[in-house]
């Protein structure tokens, strides 16, 4: 209300300088959020809000609240081999399975990808109306050929009679259609009842708009709908929005004013029950089953509140009408009184009574704008057939084993999570480990942890105890293992940075994990070193001064390029490159006196940096230090250098950096685009986090 209005003494609000403010205190149950269970509350599960989905979760829970729609869905035919995301009857199955046994709210994202609904703008450039016509010529297409055929028809499908009869001539034209639902016209209408009126109102044919009979040529006619039969399960869609052409948009329909207007939402009201046979059958045909008794109950009132470019949906609905109504609100199912469900979804204006003792008695007025846009109602005669017992009898078996899997996996999956706190993940990184992927997996670093041996260890378990565990694991004694803490250096690569003490080995996991690095104490990282006898068992490794540092090498071939990972060595800070050549041989399986370069592997991100090492120059004064890489290679004469495309290890690495970008490009490039026409989510990760979206761009 305008201030002015507060202020005008013609309207009455101030009376002895005084204004008398009422307010109408509705006191609700108050239910914490976070900790408010649905199951346990009301015997029923939610849906996963997407975020993109819009009206779909209502349109579900409707579907899946209509047992014997779910039976025959339960009926249909799959196979073990069959994949949700690529089968509608499989993932509509997985889906209502889970609504009926899961105890937590159920995702949707594979039932949107089995019928390609599964961005934002599909959802935005249909209604709920061409959504349930979708699914359900989908499913009534799957369902031919097997002992559910015809159920789709059989529930929602009716006809309606379209005719045009002359009122001079005997003449009368006549068109059968079937529909599966209706559109009942909102604007001009103050109910349901208003609305089948004007669904059957007549319109005259004459003057300029005469119908043409045939060989009775141009005659005034009649022209109308009436119906034939009603379906069962009656759905009806509201026509809240209409397409303004004065505005170019689409609005929310004001009920009874000349124009169409998106902030007014007009009184709509429908009724519990739905007679269709009122005032002697005026909406049927006079060719329909005068036995059908066309009386219905009220099922389900799926409702939106807001305004045409955005809002919420939600639906209230009477699984077995009863009395007893339910909110289905995304992921929360409440339980909820009649008023809620139909009245409060009427929309237009509540009027709350002013009391005011001036002469001005003006009611006060605000807009609702939260109403009804589709109704579903059954017919009497049919809600025992409908409102059927469906159970575990009617799912297939091997269906019911693949679920009971997935849903004890999930159930896992979430005991996971839920006890996370508890626990620290220890992943740890061996020689084998590098053997293996260097050259073949990664080229640059040390080590995909993704990849190695994880153990998921209670945060309060003493490190001991765990070196015992891994003495089982790897067939390594306790004494033979030096564990070494990774960290995360400036330049952004990742290494073993120094061994864990005898005091820290002596704490609990937990509290090693939070002392380790920062940006990684999420998880614990270790690379376990071994010593290697002459036979190539475990023994201890060699004792570490301060003066020792651990090197890790990689062997180039320049003539094959192939980079491989060679050993590790313990190194003097102040010994030279020249004086572990023949070690480095040894490892190669060269000549013990064959010239090799050497190479420091620094970084490669955003660019390789990969530098040549002065064999005559101290590690300390090279300024290398504890989990350092170094690569070295055969040294080339000036012809086999001209030979070899990437003749030493700066180039190759420079090759491979590069070539690997080229094949990620590439490999976008044919997920966006493998006809040029596609369109995917690509999702950008940091590769501090690969695990972790960082955002998302339909491109």
């Amino acid at each position: 209300m305008p201030l002015s209005d507060l202020y005008d003494p013609s309207k009455g609000y101030i009376v002895n300088d005084t204004v008398v403010v009422e307010a109408e205190v509705v006191v609700r149950k108050i239910l914490d959020y976070w900790s408010y269970d649905s199951k346990k509350e009301t015997g029923f599960v939610g849906l996963k809000n997407q975020g993109a989905t819009c009206y779909m979760n209502s349109l579900l829970q409707t579907l899946y609240h209509i047992p014997y729609f779910r039976k025959a869905v339960y009926h249909m035919p799959t196979t073990e081999n069959d994949m949700p995301i690529g089968s509608i009857p499989l993932a509509l199955q997985s889906l209502f399975y889970k609504l009926q046994y899961n105890d937590t709210s159920v995702a949707t994202k594979e039932l949107t990808k089995s019928f390609g609904w599964d961005t934002y703008d599909s959802f935005m450039q249909h209604d709920v109306q061409e959504l349930n016509r979708v699914l359900c010529e989908k499913l009534e297409d799957k369902m031919k050929g097997t002992v559910v055929e015809g159920t789709i028809q059989k529930l929602f499908e009716g006809h309606h009679m379209n005719y045009i009869e002359c009122i001079n001539v005997d003449y009368k034209s006549t068109r059968k259609e079937s529909f599966y639902d209706l559109q009942l016209d909102v604007k001009g209408c103050r109910d349901v009842y208003a609305s089948f009126d004007k669904y059957v109102e007549v319109e005259r044919l004459e003057g300029d708009n005469k119908y043409h009979a045939e060989e009775h040529g141009l005659q005034d006619a009649k022209k109308g709908v009436l119906f034939i039969e009603f379906p069962p399960v009656l759905q009806l869609q509201l026509k809240r929005f209409e397409y303004d052409f004065m505005r170019d948009t689409m609005v929310k329909v004001s009920v009874g004013n000349q124009f169409t207007s998106e902030d007014i939402n007009d009184r709509y009201e429908f009724p519990l029950q739905l007679d269709l046979d009122r005032e002697d059958r005026k909406y049927l045909s006079p060719d329909a089953d005068t036995s059908v008794r066309n009386l219905y109950t009220l099922h389900s009132v799926l409702v939106h509140s807001g305004g045409v470019h955005g809002g919420h949906y939600y639906a209230f609905i009477r699984p077995t009408l009863s009395d007893q109504w339910y909110k289905f609100d995304d992921e929360r199912v409440t339980k909820e009184d009649m008023k809620r469900a139909l009245e409060e979804q009427y929309g237009g204006e509540e009027e709350l009574p002013q009391t005011n003792p001036g002469f001005n008695n003006t009611p006060f007025k605000f807009t609702k704008y939260s109403n009804a846009y589709m109704l579903v109602y059954i017919r009497e005669s049919d809600k025992d057939k409908i409102i059927c017992n469906v159970d575990e009898k009617d799912i297939a078996e091997h269906l019911k084993i693949r679920l009971k899997k997935e849903q004890e996996e999930e159930d896992d999956k979430r005991r996971y999570k839920a006890q996370a706190h508890l626990y620290t993940i220890i992943k740890v990184a061996r020689d084998e480990d590098l053997l293996e992927q260097i050259g073949k997996d990664i080229y640059f670093d040390l080590v995909d942890h993704d990849k190695v041996r994880s153990f998921r260890i209670q945060k309060q378990t003493p490190f001991n105890d765990f070196k015992e565990e891994l003495a089982k694991e790897f067939g390594i004694p306790v004494q033979y293992q030096r564990y070494w803490i990774w960290a995360k250096r400036q330049n952004h690569t990742y290494r073993p940075n120094r061994p864990l003490t005898p005091q820290e080995e002596a704490q609990p996991v937990g509290q090693l994990r939070d002392m380790s690095n920062k940006a990684h104490n999420a998880e614990l990282k270790l690379f376990l070193e071994v010593g290697c006898g002459p036979d190539l068992r475990p023994i201890p490794p060699p004792d570490k001064t301060r003066e020792d540092i651990m090197l890790f090498f990689k062997l180039y071939d320049p003539e094959k390029g192939e980079l491989r990972y060679v050993g590790r060595l313990l190194v003097k800070l102040s010994g030279k490159p020249i004086e572990y050549i023949a070690k480095l041989n040894q490892m190669a399986g060269f000549a013990p006196d064959e010239e090799i370069e050497l190479y420091e592997e620094i970084k490669f991100e955003p660019c390789v940096m990969c530098e040549h090492l002065d064999k005559r120059c101290s590690f300390r004064l090279s300024q290398i230090e504890d989990g350092d890489i170094i690569c070295f290679q055969k040294s080339l004469p000036i012809a086999s250098e001209e030979a070899c495309q990437y003749p030493d290890v700066p180039s190759f690495l420079e090759f491979m950096f590069t070539d690997l970008f080229w094949e990620a490009d590439k490999c976008l490039y044919y997920t966006l685009c493998p006809s040029c026409e596609a369109l995917e989510i690509v999702h950008f990760r940091s590769l501090e986090r690969p695990k972790e979206d960082d955002f998302c761009l339909e491109l």
